[in-house]
């Protein structure tokens, strides 16, 4: 049995869920330093409650013995091929870095997953930047495949 609780989250939980999103970033000595006052960027909040005003999308919390130690984000997405079927992705799947490779990760992903499963989605998706191979592995773990080349183009 999982000593981890999940739940959603809520507006006080927007700070350590960018601090853990900073944490995993792909350039590792090359991200530059969080600025803690950004924490508290109107745009952030902004951003909650559009995602949590939509039922097809959930922010995560994972917790350990009232410590947040784990976030992601599940959104439903509905679509034509395969007859109708539902997808999900996952987005901003960090865990505290303290708690890698204590099966917390896997616990949390799984989880996801039979949301997903309830939800009816038929696929679980995931993207993970091209330099993060180690969070690859564990995905692989998980049964995850790199099936598809991932393209993004901002703007």
């Amino acid at each position: 049995m999982s000593d981890l609780i999940f739940r959603d989250a809520i507006p006080a939980d927007i700070p350590i869920m960018l601090i853990l999103s900073h944490a995993g970033d792909a350039r590792g000595k090359e991200t530059p330093p969080l600025d803690p006052a950004s924490l508290t960027d109107p745009r952030y909040r902004a951003a909650f409650d559009e995602i949590t005003a939509d039922s097809n999308h959930r922010l995560i919390i994972a917790e350990k013995d009232g410590e947040v130690i784990g976030t992601l984000q599940i959104s439903i997405v509905p679509g034509l091929p395969r007859f109708g079927m539902k997808r999900a992705i996952l987005e901003n799947v960090h865990i505290r870095a303290d708690q890698r490779g204590t099966g917390h990760g896997s616990i949390m992903v799984r989880w996801a997953i039979e949301q997903c499963r309830a939800a009816g989605c038929g696929m679980v998706q995931l993207t993970s930047n091209k330099l993060r191979t180690d969070a690859h592995r564990f995905y692989r773990t998980l049964g995850f495949e790199q099936t598809h080349e991932g393209f993004k183009l901002f703007l």
